[in-house]
Protein backbone atom coordinates (compact mmCIF):
# COMPACT_ATOMS: atom_id res chain seq x y z
CA UNK A 1 0.00 0.00 0.00
CA UNK A 2 1.22 3.76 -0.61
CA UNK A 3 1.18 6.37 1.97
CA UNK A 4 -2.05 7.79 0.48
CA UNK A 5 -3.55 4.60 0.87
CA UNK A 6 -2.86 4.67 4.58
CA UNK A 7 -3.78 8.34 4.96
CA UNK A 8 -7.46 7.53 3.34
CA UNK A 9 -7.91 4.24 5.65
CA UNK A 10 -7.31 6.84 8.49
CA UNK A 11 -9.44 8.99 7.73
CA UNK A 12 -12.29 6.68 6.88
CA UNK A 13 -12.12 5.10 10.23
CA UNK A 14 -11.96 8.22 11.68
CA UNK A 15 -14.86 9.75 10.46
CA UNK A 16 -16.71 5.84 11.49
CA UNK A 17 -15.11 6.66 15.18
CA UNK A 18 -13.50 3.03 15.03
CA UNK A 19 -11.19 3.22 17.31
CA UNK A 20 -9.85 -0.31 16.75
CA UNK A 21 -9.29 0.11 12.72
CA UNK A 22 -7.89 3.74 13.40
CA UNK A 23 -5.58 2.78 15.63
CA UNK A 24 -4.50 -0.48 13.70
CA UNK A 25 -4.21 2.00 10.50
CA UNK A 26 -1.82 4.78 12.40
CA UNK A 27 0.01 1.56 13.26
CA UNK A 28 0.76 0.50 9.76
CA UNK A 29 1.36 4.19 8.43
CA UNK A 30 4.39 4.01 11.17
CA UNK A 31 5.43 0.88 10.30
CA UNK A 32 5.67 1.84 6.54
CA UNK A 33 7.06 4.77 7.44
CA UNK A 34 10.26 3.30 8.80
CA UNK A 35 10.12 1.24 5.26
CA UNK A 36 10.41 3.67 3.45
CA UNK A 37 13.07 5.32 5.04
CA UNK A 38 10.58 8.29 6.53
CA UNK A 39 12.22 8.17 10.09
CA UNK A 40 11.07 11.37 11.65
CA UNK A 41 7.52 11.50 10.35
CA UNK A 42 7.03 7.75 11.79
CA UNK A 43 8.47 8.82 15.21
CA UNK A 44 6.49 12.02 15.40
CA UNK A 45 3.53 9.83 14.03
CA UNK A 46 4.25 7.45 17.12
CA UNK A 47 4.77 10.22 19.60
CA UNK A 48 1.56 11.48 18.57
CA UNK A 49 -0.41 8.07 18.88
CA UNK A 50 1.58 7.72 22.33
CA UNK A 51 0.32 10.58 24.28
CA UNK A 52 -2.97 10.40 22.80
CA UNK A 53 -2.90 6.79 24.55
CA UNK A 54 -2.28 8.82 27.85
CA UNK A 55 -5.04 11.14 27.46
CA UNK A 56 -7.18 8.17 26.71
CA UNK A 57 -6.35 6.91 30.29
CA UNK A 58 -7.92 9.82 31.84
CA UNK A 59 -10.32 10.56 29.14
CA UNK A 60 -11.90 8.00 27.02
CA UNK A 61 -10.56 4.81 28.55
CA UNK A 62 -11.99 6.14 31.73
CA UNK A 63 -15.44 5.36 31.68
CA UNK A 64 -18.54 6.84 33.56
CA UNK A 65 -21.56 4.51 32.69
CA UNK A 66 -23.49 7.39 31.48
CA UNK A 67 -21.03 8.36 29.07
CA UNK A 68 -20.41 4.62 27.62
CA UNK A 69 -22.50 1.96 26.17
CA UNK A 70 -21.35 -1.63 26.01
CA UNK A 71 -23.83 -3.82 24.24
CA UNK A 72 -24.58 -7.29 26.01
CA UNK A 73 -22.82 -9.05 23.45
CA UNK A 74 -19.63 -7.56 23.31
CA UNK A 75 -19.70 -8.27 27.61
CA UNK A 76 -20.34 -11.80 26.44
CA UNK A 77 -17.65 -12.27 24.27
CA UNK A 78 -15.42 -10.52 26.91
CA UNK A 79 -16.47 -12.95 29.24
CA UNK A 80 -15.29 -15.67 27.63
CA UNK A 81 -11.75 -14.41 27.00
CA UNK A 82 -11.15 -14.41 31.15
CA UNK A 83 -11.02 -17.32 33.55
CA UNK A 84 -11.62 -15.19 36.57
CA UNK A 85 -11.57 -11.17 37.86
CA UNK A 86 -10.10 -11.31 41.45
CA UNK A 87 -8.72 -9.19 44.33
CA UNK A 88 -6.21 -10.76 46.14
CA UNK A 89 -5.12 -10.87 50.20
CA UNK A 90 -1.90 -12.16 49.23
CA UNK A 91 1.48 -10.33 49.58
CA UNK A 92 4.91 -10.69 49.38
CA UNK A 93 5.18 -12.60 52.52
CA UNK A 94 3.01 -15.65 51.28
CA UNK A 95 6.00 -16.12 49.00
CA UNK A 96 9.02 -18.52 49.25
CA UNK A 97 11.63 -17.23 46.58
CA UNK A 98 15.59 -16.90 45.96
CA UNK A 99 16.18 -13.89 47.83
CA UNK A 100 17.46 -11.90 44.45
CA UNK A 101 13.64 -12.82 43.46
CA UNK A 102 12.06 -11.34 46.60
CA UNK A 103 14.47 -7.82 46.06
CA UNK A 104 13.26 -7.70 42.68
CA UNK A 105 9.94 -7.77 43.20
CA UNK A 106 9.81 -5.23 46.51
CA UNK A 107 11.61 -2.83 43.85
CA UNK A 108 8.96 -3.54 41.18
CA UNK A 109 6.28 -3.03 43.31
CA UNK A 110 7.93 0.14 45.17
CA UNK A 111 8.49 1.52 42.14
CA UNK A 112 4.73 0.88 40.50
CA UNK A 113 3.68 2.29 44.29
CA UNK A 114 5.50 5.16 42.88
CA UNK A 115 3.80 5.93 40.16
CA UNK A 116 2.82 10.06 40.92
CA UNK A 117 6.69 10.43 41.70
CA UNK A 118 8.63 9.30 38.69
CA UNK A 119 5.60 10.81 36.65
CA UNK A 120 6.72 14.02 37.81
CA UNK A 121 10.51 13.25 36.91
CA UNK A 122 9.42 12.10 33.19
CA UNK A 123 10.55 8.86 34.37
CA UNK A 124 8.83 5.82 32.66
CA UNK A 125 7.46 2.97 35.27
CA UNK A 126 8.26 -0.43 34.72
CA UNK A 127 4.60 -2.23 34.11
CA UNK A 128 5.42 -5.68 32.08
CA UNK A 129 6.42 -9.01 34.53
CA UNK A 130 7.66 -11.95 32.54
CA UNK A 131 7.81 -15.14 35.06
CA UNK A 132 9.28 -18.17 34.19
CA UNK A 133 10.02 -21.11 35.66
CA UNK A 134 8.81 -24.86 36.04
CA UNK A 135 6.00 -25.25 37.04
CA UNK A 136 4.97 -25.35 41.13
CA UNK A 137 7.71 -22.77 41.45
CA UNK A 138 5.13 -20.08 42.47
CA UNK A 139 5.06 -17.72 39.41
CA UNK A 140 1.13 -17.64 39.92
CA UNK A 141 1.65 -17.03 43.63
CA UNK A 142 3.73 -14.39 42.36
CA UNK A 143 1.40 -12.57 40.82
CA UNK A 144 -1.20 -12.63 43.18
CA UNK A 145 1.36 -11.40 45.56
CA UNK A 146 1.61 -7.92 43.09
CA UNK A 147 -2.05 -8.04 42.88
CA UNK A 148 -2.58 -7.65 46.66
CA UNK A 149 0.69 -5.73 47.72
CA UNK A 150 -0.51 -3.22 44.69
CA UNK A 151 -4.46 -3.63 45.78
CA UNK A 152 -5.34 -3.93 42.52
CA UNK A 153 -7.93 -5.89 40.30
CA UNK A 154 -6.32 -8.73 38.21
CA UNK A 155 -8.17 -10.42 35.31
CA UNK A 156 -6.28 -13.76 34.29
CA UNK A 157 -6.71 -14.27 30.98
CA UNK A 158 -8.15 -17.40 29.12
CA UNK A 159 -5.26 -17.43 26.70
CA UNK A 160 -7.29 -20.66 24.79
CA UNK A 161 -9.67 -18.80 24.04
CA UNK A 162 -7.51 -15.51 23.25
CA UNK A 163 -5.54 -18.06 20.90
CA UNK A 164 -8.63 -18.71 18.75
CA UNK A 165 -8.77 -21.69 16.17
CA UNK A 166 -9.92 -18.91 13.89
CA UNK A 167 -6.22 -17.35 13.56
CA UNK A 168 -7.36 -13.92 12.34
CA UNK A 169 -9.56 -13.37 15.65
CA UNK A 170 -6.40 -13.62 18.00
CA UNK A 171 -5.30 -10.21 17.39
CA UNK A 172 -8.82 -8.95 18.20
CA UNK A 173 -9.12 -10.69 20.88
CA UNK A 174 -5.80 -9.54 22.51
CA UNK A 175 -7.07 -6.09 21.87
CA UNK A 176 -10.29 -6.51 23.59
CA UNK A 177 -8.70 -7.73 26.73
CA UNK A 178 -5.89 -4.61 26.49
CA UNK A 179 -8.39 -2.42 25.66
CA UNK A 180 -11.07 -3.68 29.01
CA UNK A 181 -8.21 -3.55 31.25
CA UNK A 182 -7.11 0.18 30.47
CA UNK A 183 -10.29 0.93 31.08
CA UNK A 184 -11.02 -0.72 34.92
CA UNK A 185 -7.09 0.31 35.80
CA UNK A 186 -5.91 -2.95 36.73
CA UNK A 187 -3.37 -6.15 35.99
CA UNK A 188 -3.65 -8.33 33.31
CA UNK A 189 -2.55 -11.91 34.42
CA UNK A 190 -1.58 -14.10 31.25
CA UNK A 191 -0.39 -18.15 32.08
CA UNK A 192 1.39 -20.14 29.54
CA UNK A 193 2.24 -17.12 28.00
CA UNK A 194 4.34 -19.82 25.41
CA UNK A 195 0.74 -20.47 23.73
CA UNK A 196 1.10 -17.79 21.77
CA UNK A 197 4.30 -19.38 20.22
CA UNK A 198 1.96 -22.03 19.10
CA UNK A 199 -0.22 -20.25 17.26
CA UNK A 200 2.03 -21.84 14.68
CA UNK A 201 0.37 -24.98 15.16
CA UNK A 202 -2.88 -23.38 13.77
CA UNK A 203 -1.74 -22.19 10.32
CA UNK A 204 1.05 -22.12 7.76
CA UNK A 205 0.49 -18.67 7.33
CA UNK A 206 3.44 -16.96 9.14
CA UNK A 207 2.50 -13.42 7.63
CA UNK A 208 -0.66 -13.56 10.30
CA UNK A 209 1.51 -15.11 13.03
CA UNK A 210 3.67 -11.92 12.56
CA UNK A 211 0.31 -9.58 13.02
CA UNK A 212 -0.45 -11.23 16.11
CA UNK A 213 3.31 -10.60 17.45
CA UNK A 214 2.99 -7.05 15.83
CA UNK A 215 -0.29 -6.37 17.95
CA UNK A 216 1.39 -7.36 21.15
CA UNK A 217 4.10 -5.50 20.67
CA UNK A 218 1.90 -2.28 19.81
CA UNK A 219 -0.37 -3.12 22.78
CA UNK A 220 2.44 -3.19 25.08
CA UNK A 221 3.87 -0.07 23.94
CA UNK A 222 0.50 2.00 24.50
CA UNK A 223 -0.73 0.42 27.51
CA UNK A 224 -1.28 2.73 30.60
CA UNK A 225 1.45 2.71 32.87
CA UNK A 226 -0.99 2.29 35.60
CA UNK A 227 -1.92 -0.81 34.33
CA UNK A 228 -0.07 -3.91 34.79
CA UNK A 229 0.54 -7.12 32.70
CA UNK A 230 2.30 -10.09 34.03
CA UNK A 231 3.29 -13.17 31.67
CA UNK A 232 3.86 -16.48 33.35
CA UNK A 233 5.92 -19.41 31.25
CA UNK A 234 7.63 -22.65 31.48
CA UNK A 235 9.16 -22.20 28.03
CA UNK A 236 10.68 -19.07 28.06
CA UNK A 237 12.45 -20.27 24.79
CA UNK A 238 9.32 -20.36 22.63
CA UNK A 239 8.89 -16.64 23.44
CA UNK A 240 9.72 -14.14 20.36
CA UNK A 241 12.47 -12.04 21.43
CA UNK A 242 11.35 -8.89 20.32
CA UNK A 243 8.44 -9.13 22.76
CA UNK A 244 11.16 -10.65 25.40
CA UNK A 245 12.64 -7.32 25.00
CA UNK A 246 9.43 -5.66 26.03
CA UNK A 247 9.20 -6.95 29.11
CA UNK A 248 10.34 -4.16 32.21
CA UNK A 249 11.57 -7.07 34.01
CA UNK A 250 12.35 -10.85 33.69
CA UNK A 251 12.33 -13.38 36.98
CA UNK A 252 13.34 -16.74 37.15
CA UNK A 253 11.87 -19.12 39.83
CA UNK A 254 13.69 -21.77 40.50
CA UNK A 255 12.93 -25.11 42.58
CA UNK A 256 13.69 -24.63 46.05
CA UNK A 257 16.72 -25.01 47.86
CA UNK A 258 17.33 -27.20 51.04
CA UNK A 259 17.27 -23.56 52.93
CA UNK A 260 13.57 -22.22 50.87
CA UNK A 261 12.00 -25.95 51.72
CA UNK A 262 13.14 -25.43 55.61
CA UNK A 263 10.85 -21.75 55.47
CA UNK A 264 8.08 -23.14 53.08
CA UNK A 265 8.03 -26.16 56.17
CA UNK A 266 7.64 -23.37 58.65
CA UNK A 267 5.20 -21.20 56.77
CA UNK A 268 2.76 -23.92 56.41
CA UNK A 269 3.26 -25.22 60.26
CA UNK A 270 2.71 -21.48 61.39
CA UNK A 271 -0.80 -22.02 59.81
CA UNK A 272 -2.04 -23.58 63.22
CA UNK A 273 -0.92 -25.73 65.87
CA UNK A 274 0.90 -28.33 63.97
CA UNK A 275 3.61 -30.24 65.17
CA UNK A 276 6.34 -32.79 63.59
CA UNK A 277 5.89 -35.97 65.88
CA UNK A 278 9.77 -36.55 65.57
CA UNK A 279 11.00 -32.92 64.88
CA UNK A 280 14.63 -34.36 64.34
CA UNK A 281 14.01 -36.03 61.06
CA UNK A 282 12.80 -32.66 59.56
CA UNK A 283 16.55 -32.35 57.91
CA UNK A 284 16.21 -36.04 56.21
CA UNK A 285 12.60 -34.96 55.40
CA UNK A 286 14.09 -31.71 53.54
CA UNK A 287 17.00 -33.80 51.54
CA UNK A 288 14.33 -36.40 50.44
CA UNK A 289 12.12 -33.92 49.42
CA UNK A 290 14.86 -32.33 47.06
CA UNK A 291 13.90 -31.90 42.99
CA UNK A 292 10.10 -30.92 44.18
CA UNK A 293 9.03 -27.95 43.57
CA UNK A 294 7.29 -25.45 45.95
CA UNK A 295 3.85 -26.16 45.30
CA UNK A 296 4.51 -30.75 45.53
CA UNK A 297 6.27 -29.78 49.03
CA UNK A 298 2.96 -28.07 50.22
CA UNK A 299 0.55 -30.22 48.91
CA UNK A 300 2.65 -33.11 50.78
CA UNK A 301 2.41 -31.40 53.77
CA UNK A 302 -0.83 -30.50 54.22
CA UNK A 303 -2.37 -33.96 53.32
CA UNK A 304 0.24 -35.18 56.12
CA UNK A 305 -1.40 -32.88 58.21
CA UNK A 306 -5.02 -33.51 57.47
CA UNK A 307 -4.70 -37.63 57.47
CA UNK A 308 -2.72 -37.11 61.20
CA UNK A 309 -5.53 -34.98 61.96
CA UNK A 310 -8.35 -37.52 60.97
CA UNK A 311 -6.51 -40.38 62.56
CA UNK A 312 -6.78 -38.89 66.20
CA UNK A 313 -9.50 -40.58 67.94
CA UNK A 314 -10.94 -40.05 71.36
CA UNK A 315 -10.68 -36.27 71.06
CA UNK A 316 -13.59 -34.69 68.78
CA UNK A 317 -11.37 -31.49 68.47
CA UNK A 318 -7.78 -31.93 68.60
CA UNK A 319 -6.08 -29.03 70.53
CA UNK A 320 -2.74 -29.60 67.91
CA UNK A 321 -2.53 -32.06 65.02
CA UNK A 322 0.82 -33.63 65.75
CA UNK A 323 2.37 -34.64 62.15
CA UNK A 324 3.23 -37.98 61.39
CA UNK A 325 6.63 -37.65 59.44
CA UNK A 326 6.56 -41.20 58.41
CA UNK A 327 2.96 -40.03 56.56
CA UNK A 328 4.54 -37.31 55.24
CA UNK A 329 7.99 -39.18 53.52
CA UNK A 330 5.48 -42.08 52.31
CA UNK A 331 4.06 -39.33 50.63
CA UNK A 332 6.98 -37.39 49.29
CA UNK A 333 8.36 -40.67 47.71
CA UNK A 334 5.02 -41.12 46.05
CA UNK A 335 5.18 -37.72 44.71
CA UNK A 336 8.71 -38.08 43.52
CA UNK A 337 7.74 -41.34 41.85
CA UNK A 338 5.01 -39.39 39.93
CA UNK A 339 6.70 -36.71 38.47
CA UNK A 340 9.47 -39.23 36.78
Amino acid sequence: MSQAEYIKDIAKFGLENDQEKLMSALNDLIEHSKHTKKVNFALQLQSIVKESARGQKTNALVHHASDVYYNRQDDRDFSELILEKLTSDYTLGNLIAAPAVNHELKMFIKEHSSLALLQKYDLPVANKVLLYGPSGCGKTLASYAIAGELKKMMVVVNLGAIVSSKLGETSKNLSRIFRRAAIEDCIIFIDEFDSLGKVRDYSQDHGEMKRVVNTILQLFDYLPQSCLVIAATNQKDMLDEALMRRFDLHLGLELPSEKQVRELIDLVLRKGNFVLDTPRSLTSLIKAAKGLSYYSIQKTLITAIKRSLLDVTGEATPIAAVVKTALWRELITQELKALK
